[in-house]
């Protein structure tokens, strides 16, 4: 078998949603400029009376065989970058030997170790192991050495959600009442808001545990953007309202500044969603400087290497909990291993509905539980109905 086309597919449509989809935005580590502290929420295209243009980019993996593997979404950057640097060690190639051409695509992409180029990356091994479970009839987690299990825990995640007080609160419930029991918000303030962020960042945590009582867990994620000292005096004071994690307290290159928190935290500190590849994650592994981690698998390196990331991981007893980018790759990768290595898959309500919308089999929790895809490959389809324009890019002849 041979690969023999990368096609990849941009996809328009319109998803139709009670105005405003986005209520709110995390806090950035550029706000710290006052002109970029005052955007709002502006990930979608709005185009008026609850409708939102959507655009995803697909990879459609070809082969001889007629076997083809399906990857995605992904943006046209990473596009850009299949297309022109990826697609010549490709096309011509065993697409069963996934080990080999991740190697092969790493060692050529030698500016591409981290950022886009590793996401490139990760979006064609993810689509090589759909094309191999297609290929041998096999859902993804069985050829991984799965299953561990049939069903895995979801947590709510809540970003793009109102964090006003009233809201936020009565969303939390509704997340309770949806079966979740764990969810996870995201503040909007850090150290350049003073003492009101301060106020507004404690008044979100109590909040939240006044709405969901005391056996629910709650997680936090300041998003990169606070520093040493406010991270360790927010943990102090956020203990008492029992955060199961504070996520990405600080940003992702600072490994010291990490371990000077996990070590002064009064709560769990996770992070690793925008760190890259076993190489990236070995000195927060060694210097335990997270209590959890969560590597993005359309990021990190794909599926290929999540698994070599959770088995570092989880010979030094810490827990991976994936950012939740894709919904069907990460359950896939999750029931291939052990419950301690990967207890709980998260669910971006929102994201992965913009992520999913163009998917004819979303994976969507029910009563907090995601069922693991049973199909071949990782269980995606494009719903055609749902494409009101298409174009192939090709960036090749630019």
């Amino acid at each position: 078998m041979k690969i023999t086309d990368l096609k990849i597919r941009e996809l328009n449509g319109i998803m139709e949603h009670p105005d405003p989809f986005w209520e709110e935005r995390l806090v950035r580590p550029v706000d710290i400029y006052p002109d970029f502290r005052t955007e709002g929420a502006n990930y979608s295209s709005s185009l008026g009376d609850g409708r939102y243009a959507m655009r995803s980019a697909f990879l459609e993996i070809h082969t001889d065989d007629g076997v083809s593997g399906l990857t995605g979404p992904f943006s046209r950057h990473e596009a850009f970058i299949i297309d022109t640097q990826l697609r010549g060690t490709l096309v011509g190639s065993d697409p069963l030997a996934s080990e080999m051409l991740w190697d092969q695509m790493y060692r050529n992409a030698i500016h591409g170790r981290k950022g886009e180029t590793m996401m490139a990356i990760s979006v064609v091994d993810c689509g090589l192991w759909d094309l191999k479970g297609k290929a041998f009839g096999q859902p993804v987690h069985r050829l991984l050495g799965g299953p561990t299990r049939t069903e895995i825990p979801a947590y709510a995640s809540a970003l793009g959600f109102s964090i006003e007080p009233e809201a936020a609160a009565r969303r939390a419930k509704e997340f309770v009442e949806q079966g979740y029991t764990a969810s996870k918000w995201f503040f909007r303030d850090g150290p350049t808001d003073g003492k009101d962020g301060v106020r507004r960042n404690l008044e979100l945590a109590e909040t939240l545990r006044n709405a969901v009582g005391p056996d629910v867990d709650i997680m936090l994620d300041a998003w990169s953007s606070w520093d040493v000292p406010y991270s360790i005096k927010m943990s102090q004071r956020l203990a008492e309202y029992d955060i199961r994690w504070l996520e990405e307290p600080v940003l992702a290159d600072k490994l010291d500044s990490y371990i000077e928190i996990q070590r002064s935290s009064a709560i769990p500190i996770s992070g690793g969603e925008h760190e890259y590849t076993r190489w990236g994650f070995r000195p927060i592994v060694e210097n335990k400087a997270m209590d959890v981690l969560q590597p993005d698998i359309y990021w990190c390196g794909g599926i290929s290497e999540m698994l070599k990331i959770c088995a570092m991981a989880s010979a030094f007893d810490l827990p991976v909990i994936p950012h939740g980018h894709s919904s069907h790759a990460t359950a896939h990768l999750i029931a291939s291993q052990s419950p301690v290595t990967c207890p709980i898959q998260e669910f971006l309500i929102k994201w992965n509905s913009v992520h999913q919308f163009f998917l004819k089999d979303q994976l969507i929790p029910e009563n907090g539980i995601i069922k693991v895809p049973q199909g071949p490959g990782l269980g995606l389809a494009i719903d055609e109905d749902k494409v009101t324009e298409e174009k192939e890019l090709n960036f090749r002849d630019i």
